[in-house]
């Protein structure tokens, strides 16, 4: 008897390093991870690159209205043309200034270069919304220590800041604790 049970352990080892002979295991295969949406594939490399999270909402913003635009075409199916009927139509229809429409433009030039993987070549025959002729506003030296005068406790550090070393408004906030 003892050979027989001996015979049997020794078959089933076999089955099993020979991939299943005639012995069926209750494996199970490994589940498989889906590959991630598109805007999570967005939203994970904005991270790796460790872009603000002002970036990330601006860009996945964009994307969307994009694909929206395009009546819900995965942006793999479109290519240069698609990109510059998108600008020219946030210029034209919605009249966005200059630097929303880089911005929109800086996204998806994200999405096809590092998402996609495909390199969008001169996005031609785009409509470019006019960037406004303005003087910067220059405080004369009285103006600022009368505004410095009316300040105190965190709000003259801050101001102190913003103007003595022209940190930008959310760049002071983070430095001060303040936060947004």
């Amino acid at each position: 008897m003892e050979t027989a049970n001996t015979n049997k352990s020794i078959n089933r080892t076999l089955a099993v390093i020979d991939g299943g002979l005639n012995f069926k295991a209750d494996v199970q295969p490994l589940p498989t991870t889906p590959k991630p949406k598109l805007l999570d594939q967005v939203r994970q490399a904005i991270h790796a690159r460790h872009y603000s999270d002002r970036t990330e909402k601006a860009y996945v913003h964009w994307i969307k209205r994009f694909i929206f635009f395009h009546n819900k075409r995965h942006p793999a199916e479109m290519g240069e043309t698609d990109i510059g009927r998108f600008l020219s139509g946030l210029a034209t229809e919605l009249h966005v200034s200059a630097s929303t429409q880089n911005q929109a433009l800086n996204a998806l030039l994200f999405l096809y270069r590092e998402i996609l993987k495909k390199e969008i070549g001169y996005v031609n025959g785009v409509i470019r919304a006019k960037r406004p002729h303005r003087l910067p506003v220059v405080l004369t030296r009285q103006e600022i220590r009368s505004i410095l005068g009316c300040l105190e406790g965190s709000d003259w550090v801050m101001a102190m800041l913003l103007y003595g070393a022209g940190l930008r408004l959310m760049e002071c906030l983070r430095v001060t604790g303040e936060g947004y």
